[in-house]
């Protein structure tokens, strides 16, 4: 039941994506060389053919030039082939294809950067040619790698965001693989059972080990060579066992492979969490019920994880998959922690998020006048909290809740134009934000500023970790050599 990756990578690097015109007419020349050679020619028999010298046949060969059409009819002609065959990108074979990929990476900016001299791949042989090929690509993997800082991660992050604004949040394909594994589990409406949660790792092979010794950086460690999947005893008790089992499953399910840098890791996570939450709230039960609720305006994110059982938070991420898609309505989220800073957040209807100089939003602070914050401020913990929000792009309304711990909070709302089909319209509570102006919550007012700006010193709680780049690694932040040695330890035995 493995079925590949569906979403796209939410950026574009226009150095890995492929030979570029330099490249081409590589490819080009060693086509013409291996014609050449295979049909016994000298540079110079070539080269008289044509009617040029044997110095230009030699610039085409090693790709420092590429060939005019003409040109390349006439060494079509000359070589007893056609034209395509010169033009095929595809190696010829296993050397050729080292060849130009050594070839290709000396012509790299990093390659470049590295002022070492470039090797004549031609006369090596092919035991030397396979260890600089090695090296080089062991060498660009950990250059990747350390490109993980928070720079890269915010860009990558703001990337993947755009994506998802531009699509509504929503995401076909992904909703078809979910649909296929309902299918093959025989689900037929209502919450998904435990029952038929673990019937999707049964049918993917997965056999399911609840341990206490689950290594402390990890939610879930696949053994996929014993296909065995382990999971903590804490998600049995204290979180919704079906999720992370889930989660850990959608990886294998869209065919995952390890992630070769940050923006790969990102965008698989991204597509786990969609999956998940398209499994345990799926389309074709959750829109009707949301389109039932528009049309008595009585749309409700309480609604929403009370009939599918999950969590607020997971509710109100689907529900923003499924909002502009089938309701036609622009929406936002927001998870922040109640320091004020946002750990989560989407929009695609106009809310002026902060953002940092690279757009980043994750890490900023929300303005203390958004929904998000002052639902820390509500002492009614288990009624769901409403307000409308003036602020430079509109009034917006939310509601927002504060998840089970205190320590974030979840809000959803929309443009005051569609608050019409929601229950909690009628709220009275009102606030008002000048956000990013510095001085409607970052600044303090003048009058405290000027009689203790030169007289106070706070003591930061900031954690050490904040200069920190992104945690190394193939999956960034998990510690392998726990994991490895936590398998080792539940390796079953072969008798």
């Amino acid at each position: 039941m493995v079925i590949t990756s569906r979403v796209k990578r939410a950026t574009d690097h226009s150095d890995d994506s492929g030979p570029g015109p330099s490249a081409d007419a590589l490819s080009i020349g060693r086509r013409i060389r291996h014609y050449r050679t295979a049909a016994g020619l000298t540079l110079g028999q070539l080269g008289e053919r044509i009617d040029r010298a044997p110095s230009q046949i030699s610039v085409l060969e090693n790709g420092k030039r590429e060939p005019g059409l003409g040109q390349l009819r006439d060494l079509a002609a000359a070589l007893g082939v056609t034209t395509d065959d010169l033009l095929d990108p595809s190696p010829v074979d296993a050397r050729q294809a080292l060849e130009l990929e050594v070839e290709r990476n000396q012509m790299s900016p990093l390659y470049s950067s590295l002022h070492l001299p470039a090797v004549k791949v031609k006369s090596l042989p092919q035991d030397a040619l396979e260890a600089i090929a090695g090296l080089q690509r062991q060498l660009t993997t950990m250059v990747r790698r350390r490109a993980a800082t928070p720079e890269e991660a915010r860009r990558v992050n703001r990337a993947l965001r755009e994506q998802m604004r531009q699509q509504g949040n929503h995401f076909p394909e992904l909703e078809k693989v979910a649909g296929e594994v309902l299918a093959r589990i025989g689900y037929d409406g209502g919450p998904l059972s435990q029952r038929q949660t673990a019937a999707v790792a049964d049918h993917l092979g997965y056999s399911l080990h609840y341990v206490s010794d689950l290594p402390s950086s990890t939610r879930a460690v696949a053994d996929t060579e014993n296909r065995r999947l382990y999971l903590s005893h804490e998600d049995v008790t204290g979180h919704d066992p079906r999720s992370h089992l889930l989660t850990a499953l959608a990886s294998h399910i869209l065919g995952h492979s390890a992630p070769a840098d940050y923006e790969e890791f990102l965008t698989q996570r991204v597509e786990a969490n969609y999956l998940s939450a398209a499994l345990m709230l799926p389309e074709s039960e959750a829109v009707p019920l949301l389109q039932r609720a528009k049309k008595n305006r009585s749309i409700s994110v309480e609604e929403l994880r009370d009939v599918f059982g999950v969590s607020y938070e997971t509710a109100a991420h689907r529900f923003t998959n499924l909002a502009t898609a089938h309701l036609g309505l622009p929406v936002h989220f927001m998870k922040v922690h109640s320091s004020g800073t946002v750990h989560k957040a989407y929009s695609n209807d106009g809310l002026p998020f902060p953002t940092d100089p690279l757009g980043a939003i994750e890490g900023q602070y929300a303005c203390k006048r958004f929904t998000s914050r002052t639902v820390h401020r509500v002492a009614d913990r288990f009624s769901p909290y409403f307000q409308y929000t003036d602020t430079p792009g509109g009034t917006f309304w939310c509601t927002a809740r504060v998840l089970p711990g205190g320590d974030f909070s979840v809000s959803v709302g929309v443009p005051f134009a569609h608050v019409g089909w929601f229950e909690g319209r009628e709220t009275t509570k009102r606030s008002a934000s000048r956000c990013p102006d510095p001085s409607c919550c970052r600044e303090a007012p003048d009058e405290l500023a000027k009689k203790w700006e030169h007289a106070s010193w706070p003591s930061a709680r900031t954690h050490a970790s904040l200069l920190a780049a992104v945690p190394p690694g193939i999956f960034p932040g998990v510690d392998t050599t726990e994991v490895y040695t936590f398998l080792e330890r539940h390796e079953p035995d072969e008798g």
